[in-house]
């Protein structure tokens, strides 16, 4: 056998994509491939490379940016046996390739297409998330990054990735250009990937709300959600044929104290909607019990309340117009409400 006889074809003959053209030598030995025979292969100028501790590129030249992944992770993952990490089987095709190793920061937001990331070509680095116990360094273009508990993956190009909230936070720690940090933010509730409360959420838990660059891109983010969420509810009203209630209005009682403000009123039906945008922070039970006071206090009254939230208006919006139209419906067969003075807001 010669350094450019393709070594092992039995085994290595099928493997062409990204994945497979990347190989820990634990995989390669498995095949047959010894260590002498990995040594001469992986030979400064040979046609593999060791790309990474015990991760090898069966290839000469750059990789790819999906073979840097593939690479990364594999370093990463955690071994089902001695030297042999775990493999996806016929049996059980949802059974990750990658145990205990998740793709996370701004390589996540790119699989993800976000526009405020880099493309993957000009990421120097692949940050994966592994638990918190695990022993391994970073090395190469890897940054182990240790967690309590490892997210629940979504899979991105075949590729277990951070959800949007936390590969957000992850990458947003390395920031201190607010305008950058604000951009991946706005973009995240723009573009639909997650909700500002699950952000901030993420936010919180990595303790990054103390840092200007972030509290100032929070305020963007919340600002944005509370936009995207009104003109959903107004695209409900039109789409789904409920009729046209005011918007944005305060309500008072003649001569009395102030009712609180609401996002749509039906007066003849004395039906509100409330959208729910708070973000997570430490007195949200506080903030909550605000939102249960005015709530128990206009139903008092005679009117209902219906509390909506921007998740519920993404996710099921003919249901919530469902929930609205019932509200209307019922209002014959109610007493009728107090008189409140409406006010735009």
């Amino acid at each position: 056998m010669t350094h450019n006889t393709p070594l092992s074809p039995r085994p290595l003959r099928h493997l062409a994509d990204g994945r497979h053209r990347v190989l820990t030598t634990a995989q390669l030995r498995s095949r047959g491939v010894s260590t002498a025979e990995l040594n001469e292969q992986c030979r400064s100028g040979g046609p593999w490379q060791l790309l990474l501790p015990n991760v090898v590129l069966l290839h000469p030249g750059p990789p790819t940016s999906e073979e840097r992944l593939h690479a990364a992770l594999l370093y990463a993952t955690r071994e089902s046996a001695p030297g042999v990490p775990a493999q996806p089987t016929a049996d059980d095709p949802h059974h990750s390739p990658y145990p205990e190793a998740v793709i996370t920061g701004m390589a996540a937001l790119a699989l993800y297409g976000f526009a405020a990331a880099p493309p993957l070509p000009s990421l120097d680095r692949v940050d994966v998330l592994v638990p918190r116990l695990r022993r391994l360094r970073s090395t190469g273009h890897v940054r182990v990054i240790r967690t309590p508990a490892l997210p629940t993956p979504r899979a991105v190009a075949g590729l277990p990735v951070a959800p949007v909230p936390r590969a957000l936070a992850d990458a947003v720690a390395d920031l201190t250009d607010a305008e950058a940090v604000r951009r991946l933010l706005t973009e995240a509730v723009r573009g639909g990937h997650c909700e500002p409360a699950s952000v901030v959420r993420e936010l919180t838990g990595a303790k990054l709300l103390n840092r200007p660059q972030v509290v100032d891109a929070v305020d963007s983010l919340v600002a944005e959600g509370r936009a995207v969420a009104e003109d959903r509810l107004y695209r409900m009203v039109g789409e789904y044929g409920l009729p046209d209630p005011v918007w944005n209005v305060d309500l008072r009682l003649p001569g009395g104290p102030h009712l609180g403000g609401l996002d749509a009123y039906w007066p003849e039906q004395a039906v509100a909607v409330e959208l729910d945008t708070r973000a997570p922070c430490r007195d949200d039970d506080a903030l909550w019990s605000e939102y249960a006071r005015k709530r128990e206090h206009l139903e008092r009254l005679g009117i209902t309340v219906v509390h909506v939230t921007p998740r519920k208006l993404r996710e099921s919006l003919e249901q919530q117009a469902a929930v609205i139209r019932t509200a209307l419906m019922a209002s014959a067969d109610r007493d009728p409400a107090a008189y409140v003075v409406v006010l735009p807001r």
